[in-house]
């Protein structure tokens, strides 16, 4: 399968590592002008850097802005007005008891991972309907079907963009435009890399055997049995965002190395 994205024009939030990142990468090489976003102006350098060292002929710019708040979603629409394909990968993880997390992280993590897709949804969807094609996906997680008990409040967050992202797939009926959500499993990036350094350094393994382990103690489940690389995951997000598929929407698509423990 050949996926050509030629003509098209991708936004990745949140894409300066990781998934993020890794998605930018693969839609540039799909032949899509990828717009690349993170918090600051360095980051999206350093992305820019790597997506044109993975991808020479790439055409990819960033706009530097934190879309957590209204305001950086806001810079966001005025650097970009239009696209064909949104990826709302923008997001925040930690673990933290439920009993202290104060009311203003239950609110961060909110506006992070949830309402930054709303908001740019609502403003790009409209245009992808009268030019009768588009694709969003949102980047949910198998946490909102397994809802972790010291990530209460991240689990929270990922179930709420399955209901987005299906509402919102009805809501875009008959338009040519296509709204799934990811569930990625365990997944080897920047940040669960550092997560597991300190325990990868105790127990003499390289990060790679740390997350084999983490995952065998923590998601038993896994039918994979190790951490999934952020290549793998953004295959999916790619298949999603391309022509080839025109008939999948409103699905929760899941990468989760079989974490999740039913067949439907």
């Amino acid at each position: 399968m050949h996926i050509e994205l030629s003509g098209r024009t991708a936004i990745v939030t949140g894409s300066t590592a990781g998934i993020g990142l890794a998605t930018a990468r693969g839609l540039a090489a799909a032949g899509a002008t990828v717009v690349v976003n993170g918090r600051t102006r360095e980051a999206v350098d350093r992305a820019l850097q790597e997506i044109m060292a993975a991808v020479p002929a790439a055409k990819v710019y960033g706009v530097a802005a934190d879309l957590g708040q209204a305001e950086g979603c806001e810079t966001l629409l005025a650097a970009q007005p239009a696209c064909d394909i949104l990826v709302n990968n923008v997001g925040i993880f930690g673990p933290q008891d439920f009993f202290d997390i104060p009311d203003s992280e239950w609110t961060r993590f909110f506006d992070v991972n949830v309402m930054s897709g709303v908001r740019l949804s609502r403003a790009y969807l409209p245009g992808m309907a009268r030019q009768q094609w588009g694709r969003v996906v949102f980047l949910s997680s198998e946490s909102a079907l397994n809802i972790p008990a010291d990530m209460i409040h991240y689990g929270m967050t990922k179930t709420a963009l399955l209901s987005v992202s299906r509402g919102l797939a009805k809501r875009m009926s008959g338009t040519g435009v296509t709204v799934n959500a990811v569930l990625p499993g365990p997944t080897l990036s920047e940040g669960v890399a550092a997560m597991l350094k300190a325990d990868a350094e105790a127990a003499g393994q390289t990060i790679a055997q740390a997350g084999t382990a983490f995952v065998k103690a923590h998601r038993p489940s896994s039918i994979l049995q190790r951490l999934a690389t952020v290549d793998e995951v953004a295959n999916l997000i790619v298949y999603a965002c391309s022509p080839q598929a025109s008939a999948t929407t409103g699905a929760a698509l899941r990468v989760d190395g079989g974490v999740v423990d039913t067949i439907a």
